[in-house]
């Protein structure tokens, strides 16, 4: 029995429900609800003591980070569709792709969701001072709340703020590079590297950047993406566990910050 302790506006959950959905796997999922705080509940850290997800529990057996997880799951079911090539070389080249999204590509979403869309809604609601703010913390920690601090005050204007959004935007170039001779990321098959790369994709879709990779801009991009949206796989695993009023809040905010972010990237 698969389980899945997982949340809508997560990335890394996103990926696992998608890796989950192309191979074909049936579960069950305990939804945390990270903007209501139930990854600090007491049951929940003594899953995972980080506080964050997604988890993934097999036949009682627990089994955490996103990545491992793809991981765990094309070893332990390998009689379904494979999301790794078999050739070692080609397993290196999904690997590095993989490796590049936990290194950097997800720490920069985080900064960018933040920045473009979660300030917003946070200081609308009312955020107090950072006293209170560090009070929600729970095993976060100080140093990555007071940057989150930063983030929520001062939008793009933060340390290093603008310096994420030109990673993500230079990931983006190296896909378009990737993509001139193959549809795929990693060659002519789809594999974990497009599985581990959609949720970042879609995560810019989802704040209204699509003009980072729109109107001749990065076209191999954008024939990418609109292969990955058309799989059957892809409305399962994104849209359907995307909270309507998250979806409103992130497309209205992103549209706020788009003209920012053209003027930071010069375009």
């Amino acid at each position: 029995m698969l389980e899945l302790y997982h949340h809508g506006s997560s990335a890394c959950a996103a990926k696992v429900r998608f890796a989950l959905a192309e191979k074909g796997l049936d579960w069950t999922g305990h939804y945390i609800d990270l903007l209501k705080g139930e990854q600090f509940d007491p049951a929940f850290l003594a899953i995972n003591p980080k506080a964050v997800v997604p988890v993934l529990i097999h036949d009682g057996a627990v089994v955490t980070e996103s990545t491992i997880i793809c991981d765990y799951l094309e070893e332990a079911f390998p009689d379904t569709p494979r999301l790794y090539p078999q050739a070692p070389l080609a397993r290196a080249k999904v690997r590095q792709w993989t490796k590049a999204v936990d290194e950097e590509l997800h720490p920069a979403c985080s900064a960018l969701t933040y920045v473009l869309s979660h300030r917003h809604a946070i200081l609308r609601n009312g955020v107090g001072s950072f006293g209170d703010f560090l009070k929600g913390a729970g095993p976060e920690g100080r140093a990555a709340r007071e940057l989150k601090w930063r983030w929520i005050q001062d939008g793009l204007e933060a340390p290093g703020a603008g310096d994420k959004i030109r990673l993500y935007d230079d990931y983006l170039h190296r896909m378009e590079a990737a993509l001139r001779e193959n549809d795929w990321l990693a060659g002519g098959a789809f594999t974990m590297a497009d599985v581990a790369l959609a949720p970042y994709l879609n995560r810019l879709a989802m704040l209204e950047c699509h003009g980072l990779w729109r109107d001749g801009r990065l076209p191999r991009v954008e024939g990418w993406f609109e292969r990955i949206k058309s799989r059957p796989t892809f409305e399962p695993a994104f849209m359907k566990w995307m909270p309507a009023d998250l979806i409103d809040d992130m497309r209205a905010n992103g549209a706020k910050s788009w003209p920012a972010v053209k003027a930071l990237l010069g375009l």
